[in-house]
């Protein structure tokens, strides 16, 4: 597939169909790298590297799925040269790979490309779907803070860890894309031999667009951080909450044992066998007996209501 005569698209390629759309030059070693199966417990960092006479890339595309309460990531590899474009999509188990579609109407719209141009467009796209992942992100934060009171406290606790883990692993690729982005923006990222041959691959007007999507990955980190004060937030809520639950407990349970400790000290003391106990042979001894435990219940609950304790 090509969204212009300069890029080369590639879904999931075997080695011979890499070779053939490879540029002369590409180093072993990111060829490997482009054929390296994703790797879900061992996320890529997205990185862009000027090796020679080309240009490395790889980029993970953020993906929630509301429906789902879960965040997926798409992985999106590049070769960038002088002339050419090839990126290598990969599709992660049991998901939708990257569709580089919008991608390529946006440089059909615009004519023929430079391929880095063709870059910008791409990294453009994966910026906003970081915005829109956090956007995401900050509905499902809402969503918790709405329902804390209402859900049980493991249904709460559950959810903090999930979007918690969210939220780290945006933090993990979103940074290291936001500096591969500004390596563009200073002009530490190109192929060699730029000046002498007067061809970059990021020219000055390139590197101005690219920092745009530098600026919408910054509004991203904010959002994160935003993201995960709003959850901390929620999550010393959570706590709180419990601790309160639990001194209501504490004092329900205090009442009743304050409640039993007369009934018991007097059967106690009545409990005992001596011979001389001038109640125990009295006739009103028992109907004595049951009405101080009677009276001194009433009177502790009336305290108790009175002090508002239960």
């Amino acid at each position: 597939m090509a969204a212009s005569a300069t890029w080369t698209d590639l879904l999931d390629p075997t080695e011979a169909e890499l070779r053939d759309h490879l540029p002369k030059g590409v180093e072993h070693s990111d060829v490997q790298r482009l054929l390296r199966p994703v790797d879900i417990e061992q996320e890529i960092r997205p990185t862009l590297q000027g090796h020679g006479d080309h240009v490395f890339g790889a980029f993970l595309v953020a993906v929630a799925v509301p429906a789902e309460d879960r965040v997926f990531y798409q992985e999106i590899d590049l070769i960038l040269t002088r002339d050419a474009l090839l990126t290598v999509r990969k599709t992660t188990p049991d998901e939708k790979p990257f569709d580089p579609t919008p991608v390529r109407e946006v440089c059909e719209r615009k004519g023929a490309l430079p391929p880095g141009m063709i870059v910008y467009h791409l990294v453009d796209e994966i910026a906003d779907r970081y915005l829109d992942l956090l956007d995401a992100v900050g509905d499902e934060i809402d969503e918790l803070e709405d329902h804390v009171d209402v859900w049980s406290n493991e249904r709460t606790r559950a959810r903090i860890s999930e979007l918690r883990h969210d939220l780290l692993h945006i933090r993990r690729t979103l940074a290291p894309t936001r500096d591969a982005v500004r390596g563009v923006v200073d002009g530490r990222v190109d192929v060699e031999g730029k000046l002498l041959f007067g061809r970059e691959v990021f020219p000055e007007h390139v590197e101005r667009e690219f920092g745009d999507v530098y600026d919408k990955l910054l509004r991203a980190t904010e959002a994160l951080e935003l993201a995960r004060d709003l959850l901390a937030a929620a999550r010393d809520y959570h706590q709180s909450k419990i601790s309160i639950d639990q001194n209501d407990v504490v004092r329900k349970l205090t009442v009743i044992a304050s409640l039993l400790l007369v009934p018991t000290f007097v059967v106690g003391v009545y409990g005992q066998n001596f011979e001389h106990m001038p109640e125990l042979g009295w006739r009103f001894g028992y109907v004595f007996s049951w009405a101080v435990i009677v009276a001194s219940t009433l009177a502790q609950l009336a305290f108790f209501r009175w002090r508002r304790w239960i």
